[in-house]
């Protein structure tokens, strides 16, 4: 776990040369190794629920499988989000990897629903269940969903895509240990409702992770500025570029998990400053903010688009 945080810190102090294509490219092998482990898992957990009757195991899996599917539509995410750009496709389809992380909290949400239903209904219909067997199996899961989370624990921080796969199989190797105590106490005690319970609570965690992730990939799709970058911040830099007198149609929005694009109409009544510095500008907004995709227009100010006049305008 403590190798998180030094490999590479997020985009934004690195040039446009690596900034955008290391996140997706680091992670196929991750994915294909995590999907092939935990479907592995979704079929011995499912037979072992099957064979004990134990419906706690049942649930596992079901939830272990709807990791599987969001483990593949983040990998497809990632995947669409590297092809080059087409003449349709201006930006390529990089925004795939926010579709995923929508697609990933929902699936999420669906499969915590099911598991829901079947803990309530338990309660009125208790089943004995053999404690020990439901450790074991879960126990295996515990690993194999903490080695799975480990594989992406380095994009989890810049990539919202790569996060959704990441906090599904540390809710999986949660939802595990769930299991495993739940084990244990029927082992101990014999009470065949521990097993519900638990899996209510193990829902409650889920629900909590999920959350989060809904609600940014959500403002994400729907191209609000994405977290992390003060639009206030954005105006003030470029407004204090030299010779601009003010800044309007300022457009900052997520081309994807990773990139960030930018528009902006600048009042120069001086004149068209030239190439070095638009690539001024560029180069403050990259290494500033993270924002790689750039697109200034100069006006010099002899009609107003807005109908203020420059004269008092100033800054905004």
């Amino acid at each position: 776990m403590h190798g998180s945080h030094h490999h590479h810190g997020p985009a934004a102090h690195g040039h446009g040369h690596h900034g955008h294509s290391h996140a997706p490219r680091d992670f196929g092998r991750a994915f294909a190794i995590g999907t092939i482990l935990n479907l592995g898992f979704v079929l011995v957990e499912g037979l072992a629920g099957i064979a004990t009757g134990s419906m706690a195991l049942l649930a596992d899996a079901g939830h272990n499988l709807s990791d599987v599917l969001g483990l593949l539509i983040a990998w497809g995410g990632a995947s669409l989000a590297r092809r080059p750009a087409s003449r349709r496709f201006t930006y390529g389809l990089s925004s795939s990897t926010i579709l995923g992380a929508l697609a990933n909290a929902v699936l999420l949400l669906f499969a915590v629903g099911a598991i829901a239903l079947e803990a309530v209904r338990r309660f009125s219909d208790p089943t004995p269940v053999p404690g020990l067997t439901v450790m074991i199996v879960a126990g295996v899961g515990i690993v194999i969903n903490t080695a799975t989370a480990m594989l992406f624990v380095r994009g989890a921080k810049d990539d919202l895509n790569i996060r959704g796969a990441y906090l599904h199989m540390a809710a999986d190797a949660a939802v595990s240990a769930g299991v495993v105590v739940a084990g244990g106490l029927i082992l101990l005690t014999n009470a065949a409702w521990i097993d519900p319970a638990i899996s209510l609570l193990i829902v409650i965690v889920i629900l909590w992770s999920t959350w989060g992730l809904l609600r940014d990939s959500v403002v994400m799709a729907l191209h609000a500025v994405p977290p992390g970058i003060d639009p206030d911040k954005v105006e003030a830099s470029i407004a204090g570029l030299p010779g601009v007198t003010r800044v309007h149609d300022l457009h900052i929005w997520p081309m994807s998990t990773t990139e960030v694009a930018l528009t902006a109409h600048l009042l120069m009544p001086g004149g068209h400053p030239g190439d070095a510095f638009l690539h001024d500008a560029q180069h403050r907004l990259a290494h500033d903010f993270g924002i790689r995709h750039t697109t200034l227009q100069i006006e010099m100010g002899d009609h107003d688009p807005c109908g203020l006049q420059s004269g008092h305008g100033g800054r905004p």
